[in-house]
């Protein structure tokens, strides 16, 4: 079972969401259909799997990050944070991106993708409430950080640039931070 969800990120991640077929993964995971068919009905089924172990990680990422105050100490607490997310989203770029693909044509892929949107942009709502008194509307600079942050790492990693380093990671916490906590 791990070959094939390994082979179905390898195939989704070059061939995209749509052109992947079934025979694709079959043949990198180096199996039988018979095997594919012994975990999975089709090619909906493992991409759900894929699916459903980057919205566990991203869900318990969105639960992690605690207070963080305007202190350098909630910086680095901050950019702590987004190594881990860079961890995660670094493992599941492929699943993301042919995600974002199937979503173009399927309602509850889509729903699932909103849904993990959501918990990052309450995540970051929290901290903006129990932050420093701002003239921010805390749903709106919520979406402004999460849509930042994310296209960051997804062009970093789509353009085959560098992996997410460190220089990446501390301008992203430092625009954060500031954002959070104006002034700091």
């Amino acid at each position: 079972m791990g070959r094939l969800l390994s082979a179905a990120i390898e195939v989704f991640d070059q061939r995209g969401y749509h052109a992947t077929r079934v025979d694709d993964i079959v043949k990198v995971a180096n199996t039988s259909h018979g095997t594919f068919y012994l975990y999975f009905t089709n090619k909906e089924d493992i991409f759900r799997a894929l699916i459903s172990d980057a919205t566990s990680e991203m869900s318990r990422l969105a639960e992690s990050l605690g207070p963080l105050g305007p202190e350098p100490s909630g910086r680095d607490e901050l950019r702590s944070w987004l190594g881990e997310f860079a961890t995660s989203y670094q493992r599941f770029a492929p699943v993301i991106r042919a995600w974002t693909e199937a979503a173009t044509s399927d309602a509850s892929m889509r729903s699932s993708g909103e849904d993990i949107t959501r918990a990052f942009v309450k995540m970051f709502e929290r901290q903006i409430r129990c932050g420093t008194p701002t003239d921010l509307d805390p749903r709106t600079a919520s979406m402004a950080l999460v849509a930042m942050i994310e296209r960051s790492f997804y062009y970093t990693l789509r353009n085959r640039e560098d992996p997410i380093n460190a220089s990446v990671l501390n301008t992203l916490a430092t625009i954060c931070h500031r954002g959070l906590y104006p002034g700091s």
